[in-house]
């Protein structure tokens, strides 16, 4: 499968506007927790004021005094006189700095972390919305363990930026924003000496995430492929087995394994160059608030409690700025998955208006089903179907057959808009399906398609899945007919017996017999069946087939199949063959005349006899 086309940075970049929308009706709550971090950081600041103020006016005063910041907060702690009197003073003002601001922190997460459940819980339910309701073709294109990691591991990256990675990020810009005018109203020079270096820091973290951001989708769609091999060898392990194929299969999860890998190298090589990078600049910060410091100090143009609250505000905000960097990462990490949830909420779903309620909906107009010259090909491939005209009256029930890939099951997926045709129309009692809407027409087509799916729940509740209040005897006719009741009453807890996944503890038979009595219940207004009977014995088969010749009337129904046996039993057989209508006609007439249908029936014809031979031998 092709790789998505990467976006630009400045894209990827513009992606983070998401965050906001995502954040729905808890962006009140959200920009409440900044406030708070504001508060919180403001807070911090305090813990290095007070001993500044303390060491210049209280015990050790310069010749010009404390300055305006370090008078200021000896008078919020009632003056220098005061603290030399009660030094308990300045280290009550420092613990309760502190303590607020570590509860202001505290509810800032709480509250940051309740906003971002919400969201994400919506999110999820979006997502989840969508991909059910997405056209056929959008799972043709994608894989399905790729589809399941987007709704999973990218939703919860989304979670974890809204969650910490926004509320560090916003701690560290606020540190920094709250030290600079502080910082200046002490002294103008070093604060240029303290902040020189963290300009650098942050650009340096601005051009890291424009790598780093293709590197985190790289590493992202190779986990996709991995997860997706991996589900396929385990939904498909017994065809692994029976076919010997582990060490193939291993091979196939080693190399994606491998790329995987190579991936990730590639992302912890550039995130160790900036971490190396940003260590060696943020110690020269350090080193040059040092070497400034001291200088002024031994000078006298600088305090001694000046100099202090300069290297600790610096060793402050310095670090979260140097963290930044790794949090532009994660942020470009979340760009990548918010593109990816994108390219899933962004695709239109199929009639969106169109959604079917509680009630059942309208039957569908009544009259014959026509195909009307149709023409259908899949993308990068020739015409499954070119030219198809066919009619199927009002309880007629008309049998399709013809070789692998001449456009049988096509044409059923078409008559349910799983796909639409690229020419022609089909319409219902003269209506076109396209004025019908999908969920209408859907609801009111029972169909059986290949292979039939089942839930990992119970036989009541997978049966009972069209029409969940239906009452047993209800479930027990359709069963009935569906031959499959006797199966049923056969288990230990009968319909409440719980299914494997995709109904693997049941046989093949068993899964198609439940599906048929599943399209049953809808009691729809057509019935598609499509090779539903293949793996069912003659003697079932006969059973079926009886069941719904008593049916006969009350819908039309096509019917796939390619047993012949299936085909006689049809009012009408159209064979197909290369997207065309070969012949069509009733068993007895295409029997009749040369054609594929006729050498078909010959050769099963042939077939069963040589069984029933073979057969009638082993009993003697």
């Amino acid at each position: 499968m092709p790789s998505p086309t990467p976006h630009p940075p400045a894209r990827s970049l513009a992606r983070l506007g998401e965050l906001w929308r995502i954040l729905g009706e808890d962006r009140g709550l959200f920009a409440g927790a900044i406030a708070l971090q504001a508060a919180a950081a403001a807070c911090q600041y305090v813990v290095p004021l007070v001993p500044q103020a303390v060491i210049d006016g209280v015990f050790a005063p310069g010749a010009e005094g404390p300055g305006p910041v370090a008078r200021a907060v000896l008078g919020s702690l009632g003056g220098a006189d005061a603290v030399r009197a009660e030094p308990w003073r300045p280290a009550a003002a420092i613990a309760a700095a502190a303590v607020a601001a570590g509860v202001l922190t505290v509810l800032r997460g709480r509250m940051m972390a309740v906003a971002a459940q919400r969201a994400v819980r919506r999110l999820r339910e979006r997502v989840h919305a969508r991909l059910v309701r997405l056209p056929v073709a959008f799972f043709d294109r994608h894989e399905s363990g790729d589809l399941l990691q987007r709704a999973t591991s990218d939703v919860d990256t989304v979670q974890g930026i809204l969650a910490s990675q926004l509320g560090e990020m916003g701690r560290s810009l606020l540190l920094l924003a709250i030290a600079v005018p502080l910082m200046a109203a002490i002294d103008w020079r070093m604060a240029i000496a303290s902040t020189v270096l963290a300009i650098p820091v942050i650009a340096f973290a601005g051009l890291y995430f424009r790598t780093v951001s293709e590197r985190f989708r790289a590493k992202d769609e190779a986990e996709g492929r991995l997860t997706a091999r991996a589900q396929e060898n385990v939904a498909g392990i017994r065809v692994v087995r029976a076919f010997g194929r582990q060490e193939f299969e291993q091979a196939q999860f080693r190399r994606r394994n491998a790329e995987h890998r190579d991936a990730d190298v590639r992302l912890f090589d550039g995130l160790a160059r900036f971490w190396a990078l940003s260590d060696l600049t943020c110690l020269g910060q350090l080193l040059l608030v040092l070497v400034a410091g001291l200088s002024l100090v031994a000078g006298g143009s600088l305090g001694t409690g000046d100099f202090f609250f300069f290297l600790f505000a610096t060793n402050m905000y310095i670090w979260p700025i140097r963290h930044l960097g790794r949090m532009l990462a994660d942020l470009g990490k979340a760009t990548v998955a918010i593109e990816r949830l994108q390219e899933i909420l962004d695709t239109p779903a199929e009639d969106a208006a169109d959604a079917v309620g509680d009630e059942a909906p309208h039957p569908l107009p009544e009259g014959a089903v026509r195909f009307e010259g149709i023409r259908f090909a899949y993308p990068g491939g020739g015409a499954v179907l070119d030219g198809i005209d066919l009619e199927v009256g009002p309880g007629e029930t008309l049998a399709v057959m013809g070789p692998s890939g001449c456009g049988k099951s096509t044409l059923l997926s078409l008559l349910l808009r799983l796909r639409d045709p690229d020419a022609g129309r089909i319409t219902i009692g003269g209506t076109d399906i396209r004025a019908i809407g999908r969920a209408r027409l859907r609801a009111r087509i029972a169909s059986v398609l290949q292979p039939p799916f089942l839930y990992s729940r119970t036989i009541r509740e997978n049966v009972a899945i069209v029409r969940p209040a239906t009452p047993e005897p209800a479930l027990a006719e359709a069963a009935e007919c569906a031959a499959v009741h006797d199966s049923v009453q056969r288990f230990v807890r009968g319909w409440d017996t719980v299914v494997g996944e995709r109904g693997i503890t049941l046989s093949g038979g068993q899964r198609q017999r439940l599906a048929i009595a599943r399209a049953l219940l809808r009691d729809a207004d057509i019935l598609l069946l499509d090779d539903s009977l293949s793996a069912v014995d003659s003697g079932t088969e006969r059973r079926i087939l009886d069941a719904m010749r008593m049916r006969r009337g009350r819908r039309p129904t096509i019917v796939v199949a390619h047993r012949l046996s299936t085909l006689a039993a049809a009012d009408r057989i159209v064979v197909l063959d290369g997207g065309r209508i070969a012949d069509q006609g009733t068993h007895a007439e295409l029997a009749a005349r040369d054609g594929l249908y006729r050498r078909l029936w010959s050769i099963q014809s042939e077939l069963e006899d040589e069984e029933r031979t073979a057969a009638a031998g082993g009993a003697a």
